[in-house]
C-alpha cells in the first residue's frame, strides 16, 4: 500500500514539475509588466497589452517577439486612414507576391479568436487573420484612424502608448505605396528590432 501511495505521489510530482517547466517555457519573460518596443526605420513603436481581454494573443505576440520573429519584417500593407500591417516573415526577403500570406503563431499555428469590446480606435493593435476567425498567426495591424467596423470581428490585444509611437505610425502611413498597398520602397518601413522590455524603462 505504501509503495502504491509513493508511486502515485511521485507521479503527481513528476506531472506537476513537467507542467511547471512547460509553463516556464511558454512564458519565458521574467518581466513583471512587459511591453514591446519595435525599432523601425521610421522610429520606435511601443505597445502595451490587454492581458485580460486577449490573453492568448498577448502571450503569442510576446513569445514571437522574444523569439526574434518580428526582427526584419516589413509593414507590408499600408492603407493611410485605415491601418498599417506587419508580422509576415515572408516580407523579410521573400517574393512581394507572397507578402501577407505567411506567419504562424508560436503557441500553435493558429490562435483562436478572443473578440472583445475594445474599440478599434487610432493606435489600437489588433491581430490579422484570414476569413476563418480562428486563424491568427503572427501578422498584426495598427489602426491609423478609428475603424470601428472592425470591432468584435478582429481580436484587439494592445495599443501604442507614446507620442513618438503615434508619430512613427503617421510616418509609416504616409510612405508611397503601389500594388496591393505594398510600400514602393520597402526599406522605409522595416522593423529592425523587436524587444520585450519593462514598462518602467520607457518614459
Amino acid at each position: 500500500m505504501k509503495k502504491i501511495l509513493f508511486t502515485l505521489i511521485f507521479s503527481l510530482f513528476l506531472i506537476t514539475s513537467t507542467n511547471y517547466v512547460l509553463a516556464q517555457e511558454i512564458t519565458r519573460t521574467h518581466i513583471q509588466d512587459p511591453i514591446v518596443l519595435l525599432e523601425t526605420t521610421q522610429g520606435e513603436i511601443i505597445i502595451e497589452f490587454f492581458h485580460i481581454d486577449a490573453p492568448k494573443h498577448v502571450e503569442n505576440f510576446i513569445l514571437l517577439t522574444e523569439n526574434g520573429d518580428y526582427d526584419g519584417v516589413l509593414f507590408h500593407r499600408i492603407i493611410p486612414g485605415f491601418m498599417i500591417q506587419s508580422g509576415d516573415p515572408n516580407s523579410i526577403n521573400g517574393d512581394p507576391n507572397s507578402w501577407g500570406t505567411g506567419g504562424k503563431g508560436i503557441l500553435s499555428d493558429k490562435i483562436n479568436a478572443e473578440f472583445n469590446n475594445i474599440k478599434h480606435d487610432r493606435g489600437i493593435v489588433s491581430m490579422a487573420r484570414s476569413a476563418d476567425p480562428n486563424s491568427a498567426g503572427s501578422q498584426f495591424f495598427i489602426v491609423h484612424k478609428d475603424s470601428h467596423f472592425l470591432d468584435e470581428d478582429y481580436t484587439v490585444f494592445g495599443r501604442i502608448i507614446t507620442e513618438s509611437s503615434f508619430e512613427t505610425l503617421d510616418k509609416i502611413a504616409a510612405v508611397q505605396t503601389g500594388t496591393n498597398d505594398r510600400p514602393v520602397n520597402p526599406e522605409q518601413v522595416r522593423i529592425e528590432k523587436s524587444t520585450v522590455v519593462e514598462r518602467s524603462s520607457i518614459s
